[in-house]
């Protein structure tokens, strides 16, 4: 065994041959980002739920394993299986689903097996048969609650995992075509920005807007609306506002974008748990030309994402919506945008908000 310290923590792998296989695992969490042919996902790793387990995938993932395998079966919407070594091979597809087994000895089952669960696959009436071989449920599986050991969770492409599941498949459930895992890669779950960070750190970063008009920079108000500024910068480094397009431009008045309708793409369940209505920040900054500051409905506390520029000076908004930052460079891309030809405050071309980079 290996003397325990702040560093690292000895897993022995109790395997169902009776050996034991001492393996070290890093005290910070830990994720794996899973590559495939369809696209990239990523997964919260619990070695608290499962050491056993979760240390084998770990060495496994590590020794390439994993690589050139596939989802060998799918159930539309509600699970995708892979990991089995003999899915390396399509001559042996008749064997799919019975490779990489009885190796690991059973560990605790999770009381529900919900949304984004990754658990080791068993052999039906053996519960010393995990190994290799894993599944995801897409959707809450209360019929397997207390059946299998959930190893890991989601954390992001769920998307990816859901178009997994389309694949199609035979009448045993095999699929007929090949989404091959291409990677396995284990790394420290990287720390959420602009999450932790003081105030004063924060003060370090700007917006840049990046604009089919040109790129529009934006210092913050830190001193003055602190949680839209951190939840602001949250949402852009998440990509929340990639994509998206001004919606409405009022010359004189405001040019306005972040309207998640606006998007060409839909949010990935990771960027939509970031959404949430903020509590208001009003100041006593006054609505002028180049003033950055959200947008929202009737109630005071219904701003999200949507936000608006100012193009001249409006009193009105003073003290009722909170103003967060100001242009400080590109104030011609937003003279730009406010020339754009429209119908009412609407464009008749759609203006893009390519993204919002967050940098120092």
């Amino acid at each position: 065994m290996i003397k325990k310290s702040a560093a690292w923590l000895a897993i022995t792998l109790s395997v169902a041959s009776g050996f034991s296989l001492a393996v070290r695992t890093q005290a910070p969490p830990k994720q794996a980002v899973v590559e495939t042919s369809a696209g990239t996902f990523v997964i919260d790793l619990a070695p608290d739920l499962a050491p056993n387990q979760t240390a084998y995938f770990m060495k496994l993932a590590s020794d390439g394993a994993y690589d050139r395998t596939t989802f060998h079966r799918a159930v539309k919407y509600g699970m995708v299986q892979g990991g089995d070594p003999l899915t390396k091979d399509p001559s042996r597809r008749a064997l799919y689903g019975s490779g990489g087994l009885n190796i690991i000895k059973a560990e605790a089952r999770a009381p529900k097996m919900t949304r984004g669960s990754v658990a080791a696959v068993l052999v039906p009436g053996k519960p010393d048969s995990a190994g290799a071989q894993f599944f995801i449920v897409l959707a809450d599986q209360p019929a397997l609650d207390n059946q299998y050991t959930v190893f890991a969770h989601v954390a992001d492409g769920i998307e990816v995992l859901q178009k997994i599941s389309e694949v199609p498949v035979d009448d045993k459930g095999v699929a007929t075509e090949r989404i091959d895992i291409r990677r396995v890669t284990i790394r420290d779950t990287p720390a959420e920005p602009f999450v932790n960070e003081t105030v004063q750190e924060l003060a370090a970063y700007r917006a840049v807007l990046d604009t089919s008009s040109g790129p529009i920079t934006v210092e913050f108000f830190l001193d003055k609306a602190p949680d839209t500024v951190r939840q602001f910068m949250r949402l852009a480094a998440a990509g929340v506002y990639n994509g998206m397009a001004f919606h409405r431009v009022a010359p004189g008045f405001v040019i306005q974008t972040g309207a998640l309708s606006s998007r060409t793409a839909p949010l990935t369940a990771k960027q939509q748990a970031l959404v949430r209505n903020l509590a208001p920040e009003f100041n006593d900054t006054k609505h002028v030309k180049g003033i950055v500051s959200m947008a929202r409905g009737d109630a005071p506390d219904s701003a999200q994402t949507s936000f608006f520029i100012c193009t001249g000076a409006s009193a009105a908004l003073d003290g009722t919506y909170t103003a967060f930052g100001r242009v400080v460079e590109g104030m011609a891309a937003v003279d730009a945008i406010e020339t754009t030809p429209r119908n009412g405050e609407t464009p008749t071309t759609r203006v893009e908000l390519k993204t919002v980079r967050i940098v120092k």
